[in-house]
């Protein structure tokens, strides 16, 4: 009887342990082929369901969420600004930016107020895939950008509101160059996910809830 006790326990734990395990490495997972968002979706499907999630509430295309992401942070879950430095001695950091979105301290405040979601971590995906989601959602209804535009999206993204609408990019020569990196990668995730989607709709039925 105390040998059996004693195995399950041991088989309790190392399920314990492989659970931990693949939270943390979804937490963690980081794609190589950062250029082909379907082998970014195969290798966790949780954030395909987290973009599919977004695209359902705000409207904005995957493509065009991806591609901004893929811009700011190149899917990184912890990347911040550098932090300039005088004789060697680390200064503050220029901005407040961080994680998948680069989204800085009032922005997500601002979204987490709107939202309601005070527990989101911009270093989570499906948290900051939904921020983004959110944010070209109010482009659209604060400066009446098309959520297909990619370009223009990301001007404002990058800018803000009231920096778009004061036309500040004007004055930046490379944020146009960047803009419009930003949609030759989204055109190019529209292309590719609609060859892989049907097969990560397939994937994930029957445990996603929608």
């Amino acid at each position: 009887m105390l040998k059996k006790h004693i195995l399950k326990l041991s088989v309790s734990k190392v399920i314990l342990l492989c659970a931990v395990f693949a939270v943390s490495s979804c937490a963690t997972y980081k794609p190589s082929k950062i250029d082909d968002v379907c082998h970014i979706f195969r290798g966790e499907t949780d954030w395909y369901k987290a973009a599919r999630s977004a695209k359902k509430r705000w409207g904005t295309p995957i493509p065009v969420m991806m591609a901004i992401i893929k811009q700011e942070s190149s899917f990184r879950h912890n990347v911040r600004p550098d932090r300039p430095k005088f004789l060697f001695i680390p200064l503050p950091r220029r901005s407040s930016a961080y994680g998948y979105a680069q989204a800085q301290d009032p922005a997500w405040n601002d979204y987490r107020r709107d939202t309601g979601n005070w527990t989101h971590d911009r270093d989570e995906f499906s948290d900051a895939i939904n921020f983004v989601g959110w944010y070209t959602d109010k482009s659209h209804k604060n400066l009446g950008l098309s959520k297909w535009d990619a370009y223009k999206q990301y001007l404002a993204y990058h800018e803000g509101w009231g920096g778009y609408k004061s036309g500040s990019y004007k004055k930046k020569k490379f944020l146009s160059g960047v803009a419009a990196k930003v949609k030759r990668q989204a055109d190019t995730y529209n292309v590719q996910l609609k060859k892989c989607q049907p097969a990560l709709d397939k994937a994930v039925k029957g445990w996603w809830p929608f």
